[in-house]
C-alpha cells in the first residue's frame, strides 16, 4: 500500500501500520548492499499480515455511516474509469438537442467484450479542475435529457443500456429549476421503465435522490458492496428531522441506505463484492468484477423480448414497498 493513500477517519489504525511498513521498506532500501544491513523482511511481512487481518475485520463490520464515507471516497472508480477499462471503440455522445451539453452525465456507444452497448453515467471528476468541470457529478436538466436521448438511441438500434450511478443528487441550482429539472428527471425515469431493450444499472458509489433513480429504473439494479442508495443524503435527512446535520450518522442508520439493507427490501437485485478495503484500494479488480457482473446479467436478460422486459421491469418497481405493508 502506498503512503500517499487517502485514509478515512476510521482507518487510522490501518494508516499507522502502513506507515510503519513504509518506514521499514525505506530503511531496507537505503541499506541495500550494506554488509551490516539488518534483514527486516520478516518484520515487514508480519506487519502486512496484521494490517490485512485488521482491514478485513474492520470492513466486515462497517456501520451505515462508515459505508457512506467509503462510497464517497475520492479514489473509487468513476464512470470514465469503467469506460476506459471495460468499453472498447467508445464514441461519446454530447448534448441534449435542446439546450446544451452536461459534463456531469456522460455517455456514448461502445462494446463490452464484443457486445455493442450504450453506456451512460455520472462523472464526479478527480481533482479540483475536473470536479468543477463535471459539477461533482450533479447533473442539470440537459444531462437527464441527454440520458433520454441515449436511451432512445439504444432502443432504435436494439442495444443493451448500461448505466453507472454515482451522484449526490441532481443539481439544485436556480438555473436547473428554471430549465425543468423535475420534468427532465421524470421523463428519464419514464423512458427507463418503458425501454424495449435490456437495461442494467450499477450503483458504483453514491446513489442520491432522483438524480440517481433517473438513470436506474432498470431491469437489474446492481450495487457495489460498499455503495449507498437513498432518497436523500444522511446530512439532508438529519437537517430536516433534527435540524442538525451533525446527526447524519443516526440518519444513515435509520434510512437503511446500504446495499445489504436494500437487497433485503428487494430494491436492488445484485450486490457486487468489492476488493478487501473497498473498490478504491484495488480499482482494476473492482472494475473487472463489475464487468463480469454486467456480462452475466446480459446473458440472463437476452432471452426476454421487449414486452417481457417492460412488464417485468414495471412490476419490479411497482412492487417496491408493498411487501412491507
Amino acid at each position: 500500500m502506498s503512503s500517499a493513500r487517502t485514509y478515512l477517519d476510521f482507518e487510522r489504525p490501518i494508516a499507522e501500520l502502513d506507515s510503519k511498513i513504509d518506514e521499514l521498506k525505506a530503511i531496507c532500501g537505503s541499506t541495500n548492499g550494506d554488509a551490516d544491513n539488518v534483514d527486516v523482511s520478516a518484520e515487514i511481512g508480519q506487519l502486512q499480515e496484521k494490517a490485512e487481518k485488521q482491514l478485513a475485520k474492520l470492513y466486515a463490520n462497517l456501520d451505515p455511516w462508515q459505508k457512506t464515507l467509503v462510497a464517497r471516497h475520492p479514489s473509487r472508480p468513476h464512470f470514465s474509469d469503467y469506460v476506459r477499462e471495460l468499453v472498447s471503440d467508445y464514441t461519446p455522445m454530447c448534448g441534449d438537442r435542446k439546450f446544451g451539453d452536461d459534463d456531469a452525465l456522460l455517455g456514448g456507444l461502445g462494446k463490452i467484450r464484443g457486445q455493442s452497448v450504450v453506456v451512460l453515467g455520472h462523472e464526479k471528476g478527480r481533482d479540483t479542475e475536473s470536479r468543477l468541470k463535471h459539477n461533482f457529478g450533479m447533473a442539470n436538466p440537459e444531462g437527464y435529457r441527454k440520458a433520454v436521448r441515449l436511451m432512445e438511441l439504444a432502443e432504435r438500434f436494439s442495444l443493451p443500456l448500461i448505466s453507472f450511478v454515482d451522484t449526490a443528487g441532481a443539481f439544485p441550482g436556480r438555473g436547473a429549476e428554471e430549465r425543468g429539472q423535475a420534468e427532465a428527471i421524470a421523463r428519464s425515469i419514464d423512458k427507463g421503465l418503458s425501454l424495449k431493450t435490456p437495461f442494467i444499472s450499477i450503483i458504483t458509489g453514491e446513489g442520491g435522490s432522483g438524480g440517481a433513480i433517473a438513470i436506474a429504473a432498470s431491469d437489474c439494479v446492481t450495487m457495489l458492496e460498499h455503495s449507498i442508495y437513498s432518497v436523500i443524503s444522511p446530512e439532508g435527512c438529519a437537517s430536516i428531522l433534527w435540524r442538525d446535520a451533525a446527526k447524519a450518522q443516526d440518519a444513515a442508520k435509520a434510512m437503511k441506505i446500504t446495499a445489504q439493507d436494500l437487497k433485503k427490501f428487494d430494491i436492488v437485485d445484485v450486490i457486487i463484492k468489492e476488493p478487501l478495503g473497498g473498490a478504491h484500494r484495488e480499482t482494476d479488480v473492482a472494475i473487472k468484477t463489475v464487468g463480469a457482473s454486467i456480462l452475466n446479467t446480459l446473458q440472463e436478460l437476452s432471452p426476454l423480448d421487449s414486452n417481457a422486459l417492460i412488464a417485468r421491469r414495471r412490476a419490479k418497481f411497482l412492487n417496491i414497498g408493498r411487501s412491507l405493508l
